[in-house]
This record gives structure tokens, sequence and C-alpha cells, in this order.
């Protein structure tokens, strides 16, 4: 074999010369040659063992064997059939030599001896060929062996053995055969199944068509659904296979078996509600196989994907709601794991579908007091312990909010506001408040450590039902809350108690001295994400907002904190931007050109613009897409079902602990929003940098008329005086502008003091230039309007003369013609002299007659002619003069005029001749 023969040479390459290990090369050769050439069996049988035993403790002997064992195993499992324990002993051996050796030490890049014998074992077709034909033998080691050997050579070449096993007649139905054999071999066959249809898509289709959903049901339901162990599990896994992102085989399990066993793993059983670790992992495999009818495929538009909505309104009709309100709201006793995957599961059941949305919102829970499914779900966000639950319950409530403007304003029209008697009752009392008070409840608590944390997972919340939403954003801005103590001041906004938190929270300190925010960074994000949804497309909010002037101090000092993280101080940076690109007030302390020139005097546009840059190259917003949900297997489930909060206290690996809280605070909407804000408040900042106020009183004491100053002087001085200016202002004007535009578009990169040219003085001074500025461009618009029609009038006249040249052709033709005709009357005259004829008297008299009228016309028509000619030329030289005056090359406007008006000259030598 000419594999065998490089394999052979690539072995000599990375262990040396063939003498490095040329124990276990020479004892390798000398089992496989008595299995090749032995003459008595029990003899090749023990070669066999020996040869097991060697492959199964070395990576040298595995390394020989793949060099020269391949040939001689195969020629058993071909030609020996009969001889079971030979086929068993070649089957066994040939899985030792496919399965890597843990133990042994080696550096990373030294070869793995299993992955090239897998490599080389799956180059042969045949061979795969020659091992699906073993699963018919009748010998159960034999079966269960070639399995083993299948699912090694699929674990460490999986595409070549797909490739393969699709190419063989009923290869697939094989295996399929295998999930109604003995425990041993069905748990096999399942976990080979389950490898193979994880990408290929042909196998799934082919699997479904062989009775897959019915097999795999009727294997869970016999190990005991849920409460099974991995066997169910591994069932799971390949049912996800077959699901994920494949429409067709979502659309049969619906349309033929139903979704009712996969519901029925969710039931509890029995009256003692145990969870152990495997049936955690069952659970949450069964919710990861229900999130994939929810999710639909990614590719497809969501609006358009009429698969998925079928999906989710068949399940709610099962009840599966029901199911997981039981699991994620209402057991407590469940592990957090499956209680976080239930909620997720919920939020993407109802999320764009008005009728599940409708479910959910009337869904009343408990069996003594009931009270709304969504009041449980929130008392979840404000009372649990575990932030990954936090986060999944508040998820519930981003998909419940999401386009759908009736629940967001069911659930605002809640917000009332409770007295403080209310609001300090005991947390056990709140089961009898509504959505709204209990969420303003928690709004308003004392601002120690734990409720601050309560008062920001309900802002989470709030931020929620107010986005995108105006008639919701003006009714949370009506709200006013109390002050705890009365002597403490008159009612204020919630808004303003909201930005009271923000800056509480950033003051606080931990126990080792170290700003609060580094032990929740998430908290403070969330204050900030509420204020930028809640000003976006909301003048009114802007105005609320800025009615404080400490909240613009706040933020300036936060933009500017070196301390804080770059997503506290790039948001910090978005919201100064909406009170620009949002502000609609008319009060000069709190318009938008008195902002930009706030921050831009504290901090520069520089370090301004730089906070967004600083945003955008994070590695949250500089990902294109979110990272793939992970797909729970074997090796991802036992970590998946022990979710933890993050370590506190833990310093090591800090970005990967931060990436799903800060993923759940930053989802893809959001992200898209801040960048879509961040364009409008560059575009917004440069317009009000190069466009100054309207409305300036301030007159520079230049401009008065001094005593004993006569007109003509105070005239001249003025003239000079605006002379200076305008070239100082334009020019100055021009740097400005062009100075926001770069600083705009890449964050600036000079020093601030250059920018800070908006004090009271240079603000004149744009005034007065921009008055200047549009004088100068009218005035070049009306000499643009003159010009058009100068030019348009001397095209006119060009054509006129054009006309007038071509009727004195026309008169000089005539007149010439007239001339022929007397020349040939006095020729014919002179003939008939010349031949005696008398001639009478009246003859010359009627030919002198007739030559006077016809010289006097012609006279009198060439005069006419000239006048005009002498009439047109004084206007075509005051039109060149114009034109001259306006830029215009007269030469090549009249260029071709007049070149062949030789003719009345040539006329002109004539009548003097005769």
């Amino acid at each position: 074999m000419d594999l065998v023969s490089g394999y052979k040479g690539m072995v000599g390459l990375v262990f040396g010369n063939e003498n490095s290990s040329s124990n276990e090369d020479s004892y390798v050769e000398r089992v496989l040659d008595r299995i090749s050439n032995g003459q008595l069996a029990e003899d090749r049988r023990t070669a066999m063992v020996e040869l097991q035993s060697v492959v199964a403790e070395s990576r040298a002997a595995q390394l020989a064997f793949g060099a020269m064992g391949f040939p001689v195993l195969m020629s058993v499992l071909k030609e020996e059939r009969d001889d079971v324990e030979m086929v068993r002993g070649a089957l066994e051996t040939l899985v030792s030599a496919l399965t890597p050796i843990n133990h042994a030490k080696g550096s990373k890049d030294q070869v793995q001896p299993a992955l090239m014998n897998s490599d080389l074992l799956s180059r042969e077709s045949d061979s795969i060929s020659l091992l699906l034909s073993l699963l018919s033998e009748e010998d159960f080691y034999v079966r269960y062996y070639t399995l083993q050997l299948l699912t090694a050579l699929l674990t460490n070449s999986p595409t070549r053995l797909q490739e393969a096993i699709l190419s063989i007649p009923r290869g697939i139905t094989r295996l399929m055969d295998m999930l109604m054999d003995r425990e041993v071999i069905r748990n096999e066959a399942l976990l080979l199944l389950t490898y193979l249809t994880r990408e290929a898509e042909e196998i799934q289709k082919i699997v479904v068509f062989e009775g897959a959903f019915e097999k795999v049901f009727s294997i869970i339901k016999e190990e005991g659904g849920s409460d099974g162990g991995v066997v169910v599990q591994d069932c799971l896994e390949l049912l996800s296979n077959l699901l994920r992102k494949n429409a067709s085989n979502q659309v049969l399990l619906r349309e033929t078996i139903g979704f009712d066993p996969l519901i029925s793993i969710l039931k509890s059983r029995g009256s003692t509600y145990s969870f152990t670790q495997q049936k955690t992992v069952n659970l949450l495999s069964a919710l990861e196989t229900l999130n994939l009818l929810i999710m639909g495929d990614p590719k497809v538009d969501p609006a358009k994907d009429g698969n998925k909505l079928t999906n989710k309104t068949t399940l709610v009709q099962k009840k599966v709601l029901d199911h997981l309100l039981l699991l994620g709201v209402e057991s407590q006793w469940a592990p957090v794991p499956v209680r976080c995957a239930a909620l997720q599961c919920i939020g993407n059941l109802i999320t764009e579908h008005p009728k599940n949305l409708d479910a959910i919102a009337s869904k009343f829970l408990g069996d003594d007091v009931q009270e709304p499914a969504l009041n449980s779900i929130l008392r979840i966000i404000l009372r649990t312990s575990s932030t990954q639950e936090f986060f999944a319950a508040d998820y519930v409530f981003k998909c419940f909010c999401e386009k759908n403007s009736d629940g967001q304003t069911m659930l605002a029209s809640t917000l009332i506001p409770q007295p403080q008697s209310m609001i300090h009752a005991p947390l056990e009392e709140d089961v009898n408040m509504s959505f709204g008070s209990m969420l303003l409840r928690s709004l308003t608590l004392s601002e120690n450590n734990g409720d601050l944390e309560t008062c920001y997972r309900a802002a989470s919340v709030l931020s929620h039902v107010i986005k995108n939403n105006s008639q919701c954003k003006e009714r949370v801005l009506k709200i006013k809350l109390e002050a705890p103590m009365h002597s403490l001041g008159d009612p204020e906004p919630l808004m303003h108690r909201m930005v009271k938190y923000l800056a509480v929270a950033s003051s606080m300190k931990n126990r080792n001295g170290k700003s609060a925010l580094s032990s929740n960074s998430y908290l403070q994000l969330i204050i900030l994400k509420l204020l930028i949804i809640w000003l976006a497309d909301c003048p009114s909010a802007v105005q609320c907002f800025l009615d404080s002037r400490p909240h613009l101090t706040y933020l300036l000092e936060l933009v500017a904190d070196s301390t804080a993280t770059v997503f506290m101080r790039g948001l910090a940076a978005v919201i100064l931007g909406e009170c620009v690109i949002y502000n609609k007030s008319s009060d000069s302390e709190k318009d938008a050109f008195t902002i930009v020139d706030t921050f831009s005097q504290k901090i520069g546009l520089t370090s301004y613009f730089l906070k967004f840059d600083e945003l955008q190259k994070s590695f949250l917003f500089a990902s294109k897409s979110l990272e793939p949900r992970k797909v729970l297997t074997r090796s991802t489930a036992a970590s998946m079902a022990e979710v933890e909060d993050v370590d506190e206290d833990a310093s090591s690996n800090q970005k990967d602990e931060e990436l799903p809280i800060l993923s759940s605070v930053f989802d893809s909407h959001f992200i898209n929003t801040v960048k879509r804000l961040e364009a409008d408040i560059r575009e917004s900042i440069v317009i009000v940098y190069s466009q100054p106020k309207s409305k300036v009183a301030v007159v520079p004491a230049e401009l008065e008329q001094r005593k004993g100053e006569t007109d003509g002087e105070y005239i001249k001085r003025l003239k000079a005086f605006v002379e200076k200016q305008c070239t100082e202002i334009q020019d100055l004007l021009g740097r400005n502008a062009t100075l926001a535009e770069d600083l705009s578009k890449t964050g600036g990169s000079e020093s601030s003091s250059e920018q800070r040219v908006s004090g009271p003085s240079n603000r004149v001074q744009l005034e007065t230039l921009q008055r200047d500025l549009q004088e100068v461009s009218k005035r070049l618009e009306l000499l643009k309007e003159e010009k058009v029609k100068a030019e348009s009038d001397a095209s006119y006249y060009q054509n006129l003369a054009s006309k007038m040249e071509s009727d004195l052709k026309s008169l000089s033709d005539a007149y010439n013609s007239l001339e022929q005709a007397n020349f040939h009357l006095e020729k014919e005259a002179k003939a008939l002299k010349s031949g005696g004829v008398s001639i009478s008297p009246d003859i010359e008299a009627i030919k002198a007659e007739a030559r006077e009228e016809a010289q006097k016309e012609s006279e009198t028509e060439l005069n006419d002619l000239l006048v005009c000619l002498g009439q047109e030329q004084s206007k075509v030289e005051r039109l060149s003069a114009r034109l001259m005056e306006l830029g215009e090359d007269v030469d090549t406007l009249l260029e071709g005029i007049g070149d062949d008006l030789g003719l009345p000259e040539e006329i002109d030598d004539e009548d003097e001749d005769e």
C-alpha cells in the first residue's frame, strides 16, 4: 500500500531514525509476522492478544503498527470471518491503535499516532465498507468493537468518514438497525449517530427517513424520561442535531408524532423534587431542543419564518408555557441553570408573537394566592441572589416589550407612586401590589448596598417598558417621587432619582477601598443604558435631564474619569451627545450650542470623541456578530449544569468572566442603537460648530463713531475694520469647521486648546462673518444670473449677425445677376450696331433709365444694411466689454463670425471700375 509506505517514512521523520524505536518496531514487526504467517491458530491468537496489549500502552507501538499493521489486520477481517476470536482481536487492536494514550506526556507539536492511524484507515473506502458489513455478524463483541472503531474514526476524521458512509449503499440503515439491538450496542450506536449527524445535513435527512424520531423517543421513554441516565442525554443530543437549522425535519416532527413526547420530558414526576446532576443535564438538553424549535433559522427573515411561528403556536397550544413557568418561576427547588434555561425559553417563545404575548400576560400563578405571571417574574428579578437568573428573568421582559407597544402601555399604566408607608412595607406584602407599584417600590428603596442593587435591576425592567415608545416615556417622565422626609424638599422626577443613584454608586467603595463598580460592573451600566433609551427621540426627557445643572457636571466628570471602565465613559459620552441632537430648548443656558460649548471647554472635543473610539474598539462592539450559542454535548453538559455567579475576588480571566454579564447588558439591538447615535452625534456637533447662534446683541466698541470724526473718516475706518475682521474670521471659521469635521471622523489628534474657540468674543466674530458670507453669496448669485443673461444675449446677437450676413450675401448675388444681365444686353446692343441695324433712341434711354433705377435701388438697400450693421456692431462692442468684465474670452465667442464678408468690398471695386 502506497499510504503505508508514505506513513512509514513519516514515522522516521517524527521519531528520528529507525534505530530510535527499534525495540517497539521490531517487536510489532515480529508479532505481525506471527499473525500473517503463523501455522498454528492458537499461536496466531496469542500474537493478536500481545499486539493489542502493546498497542494499547505504547505510543511508539501505535506508530509502528500504523506503518505496517493495517494490511495484516484488514486481511484477517476480510478473509477469516469464521474465526470469531481472531476477528474480535483484530477489531480490539484497531480500536486501541485509534485511541489516544493520555498518560504519555509530550510536546503539543508532537504528532499524535492515534490521529495519524485514524487518517490512514479512513482514507480507504473499502475499509469503511468492510467495517459496516461486520455489523451484520451474530457475535455480540464483533458488533460492539466495530461500533467503537467507527466512533473512534468519526471522532478523529469526521468529514472523511461521513463521506464514506454516504457513499456506501444502506450504510446509514445498518447503523439505524443497531438502535434496536441489545442495550450496550444500542447505546454505542446512539453515540455514533450523535457524532455522525452534527454537521452532515444529508445524513440527518436519511436518519429521519429511517424513523429516528420514533426510535429516539421510544428509548427516552424506556430510560425514564428526564430521570434517566446519560442515554437520555445522548438521545436528546441526537434529536437536537436532527432539528438544528433544519426546517424540513422540524415540520416532519410536528406533523407526525408531534411535540408531546418532547414536552412530557419537562414534566416533574413523583412527590420528591430531587435534581441529580444527570437529571439537570437531561432537562437542559430538553430545553435546548425546545429552543431549536422556537428560534428558527437565523439566516431566514424572522417575519417570513412561517415554520418558527407555527412551532411557537403549536407549543403554546400544547401547554408548554405551563411547564416552563413551573420549572423557571414556581420551582424554586430546581437548580439555577434549569430555571435560567426555562426563563430564556419563555422569552423566545413569546417574542414578536401576539397570541403568545397575550397568553403570558393573562397567566396567573399560585395555588392559594394567585398573581400574574409577570409579577412573579419581576419578583425573581428583584430578589434572586444569582446574577444569571436575574438576566434570564430580565430577558423575559425584554422579549415581552419588543415591538409590543400595547404590552408596554399596559405595564406603564400601573406605574403609580406609592406613599412612604407602602415603600417601607415588608417584602412579603408585595404579593398584593400591582406590577407598577412593585417596580416603583424597588426604584425608590433606600441607598444602602443591597437595596441599591435592587434599584438597578428595577431600572433594567423600566428600560424595556419605555424602549421605542414615546407615550410610555412621557408617562414615566411625569412620575414624581416624594422625598424620604418632607423636610428634605419637594417631590423630584423619577429621572432625577435615577441619576442620583448613578452618582451614589460611583462614590461607593468596597472593603478593599476600590470602587464598588469593579465588583458589580453591570449596575451603573444599566442606569446609563436606561438614560440612553429614555432620552432617545424624546426632547422632553432631555429637557427634564438638563433641568438639574449637576446632572451635566456629573456626566462630564464621568467621561473624564480615568478609573471608570471604557463602557461607562462611552455611554456617558452618548448621553451628552443625546443632549445635543434631541435638544429643542430655546433657553440660552440649556440649548445645544451651550451643551457643546460646555463639554468642549471642560474635556475638549478630542477627548470627547476618543471615548467613542474606545467604545467601538472594545471587544463587544468590535465583534461583527455575537458568539454562537454553545451546543450542549457530553463535554459541555457538566460545566453548564453547574452555573455559578462570577467570583467577585477573582482577578484572572476577567474578560471571560465579564463577557456573559456585559453581553446581557449590551445586546445586539442596543449596540446598533449606540452606533447609530454616535454617527448622529458627530454630525450634529459639526453643524453646531459650523453654524453660530443667530441672536447676539454684543457690539464691538470699534464700531461706534468717535467724537469729532467726520462721516467720511468714520466710513473709511469702518470699511478697514470690517475688511480686517472678515479676513481673520473667515480663516478662523474655516479652520474651526474643518477641525470639528476631522475630529468627528477620527476622534481628533490635536490638543484641546485649539478646539475652544466658542467664547463670547469669537462668537460675535463668527456671527459677523456669517452675515458677510451671506451677503457675498447673494452678490455672487446676482453676478451669476447677469453672466447667464449676458451669455444669452451674446448668443442671440451672434445668431442675428449670422442672419444679416446671409441676407447680405443674397443681396450681393442679386446684384451680380443684374450686372450680368446688363452685360448681356450691352453685348447684344453692340452686336446689333455692328450688324447695321438702327437702334431707336428710346432703347438707349430705357437702358440708361433701367441702369439708374437698379443702381439707385441697390444703393438704398446697401445703405440700409450698412446702418443696421453699424447698430449691431455697437451692440456687439458693448456686450464684448461686459463679457470681458465677467472674465469671458470675447475672441473665442466671436471666432468664425464675418470671415467671408469680403463680398461687398468686391462689389464696390466693380462699381469703381465702371
